[in-house]
């Protein structure tokens, strides 16, 4: 029974639904469910350090029911995606309700999208690879399964690493070099890979022309069943996705820097290079996200098998609470700032 909490993780594309179908004031239904209700949540239920038994980790990672409930999620993105651009097509909508709908969609797209597509993405296996690129067509963000697997996790907190945020960076200076940066370093991975394997840069060998077309065709698509005036519409909800992916990347690894060895080589990635979260509505939700410093450590671990680390940093709230904190620059420095120090004093008494 315990592994049917993370049909929970449903409610916020179930929210959408929520959302499209009522209209009116419930057009921000998951905009209140992600911002407002789960905060409140994440601050009332304990959080939770508990790990699973190490003799259970195997049995576990091999369960189908936590793959499936992966697979599902971008024919919900798929749907919801329909659903909304046909719902702007066809409704009277108020302005009220179209910003509403708008950040409610994106959301979904951004939680229950990208953040799914970078769990599978991780994963060797094909059908895996598919659903995670097929994720991340609906937010035009297909280079983040290059970048994020052979960029972030080689790079993440370095000062070469687009995602990592800065100490004392602001969240709104960030989205610029943070979006830009992994689509430059995106194409960069991708022809040096090319090169390697003595491969023409400028042909469908390149992943990149590949997801740009697709991209392209995907948005010819919504302008051929909708009418090309929708076009904006599905570039909008997408860039909700993709500003909510990035900042979570702000607040996963904000201000954390690893040491440059004599050779000119940063550190191996530890655990206290990531801030992690136990609050227990937030780890349901995004399937484990949260506990991120392990993700780093392990990237090969599934989201079910994932462990709370001891010498990782915490954030002080989970992590709809930390990205609302986030947007608010002068406190989130003043509260993150402190436990950087802290934490830094902690590993010179580890020493």
């Amino acid at each position: 029974m315990k592994d049917l909490k993370y049909i929970l993780a449903y409610i916020i594309p179930f929210s959408g639904w929520i959302a499209l179908e009522n209209r009116g004031i419930w057009s921000w239904a998951t905009v209140i469910l992600a911002f407002g209700i789960i905060p409140i949540l994440d601050a009332i239920i304990p959080a939770s350090e508990k790990n699973v038994p190490v003799e259970e980790e195997e049995n576990r990672s091999k369960k189908v029911f936590f793959d499936l409930l992966l697979f599902i999620c971008a024919p919900i993105c798929l749907f919801l995606t329909y659903y909304y651009l046909y719902t702007v097509q066809t409704k009277a909508l108020t302005t009220s309700e179209l910003v509403g709908l708008t950040l409610s969609i994106g959301v979904v797209l951004g939680a229950t999208g990208i953040n799914v597509a970078h769990e599978l993405g991780h994963r060797t296996d094909q059908v895996s690879q598919f659903f995670a690129k097929a994720g991340l067509l609906f937010v035009l963000y297909q280079h983040f399964f290059i970048e994020h697997n052979r960029g972030h996790h080689k790079n993440v907190s370095t000062m070469v690493d687009p995602a990592t945020a800065r100490k004392n960076e602001m969240v709104y200076a960030f989205f610029f070099r943070s979006i830009i940066g992994q689509y430059l370093d995106a194409w960069k991975l991708e022809n040096d890979r090319l090169k390697r394997e003595n491969k023409t840069i400028w042909s469908w060998n390149n992943e990149m022309i590949r997801f740009s077309i697709y991209e392209m065709l995907y948005l010819l698509v919504v302008g051929l069943l909708f009418g090309f005036a929708l076009v904006p519409f599905a570039v909008a909800i997408a860039f909700v996705g993709v500003l909510l992916l990035e900042i979570i990347n702000y607040i996963e690894h904000y201000g954390l820097q690893r040491k440059i060895l004599p050779s000119g080589r940063p550190e191996r990635v530890l655990p206290k290079h990531s801030w992690n979260s136990d609050h227990e509505m937030g780890r349901i939700l995004l399937f484990e996200l949260t506990r991120h410093s392990d993700h780093h450590y392990k990237s090969t671990r599934k989201y079910q098998i994932l462990r709370h680390m001891d010498d990782s940093l915490q954030l002080p709230l989970g992590y709809p609470g930390s990205m609302l904190l986030a947007l608010i620059p002068p406190l989130w420095f003043a509260i993150i700032n402190k436990k950087i120090v802290e934490g830094e004093e902690l590993n010179l008494v580890l020493k």
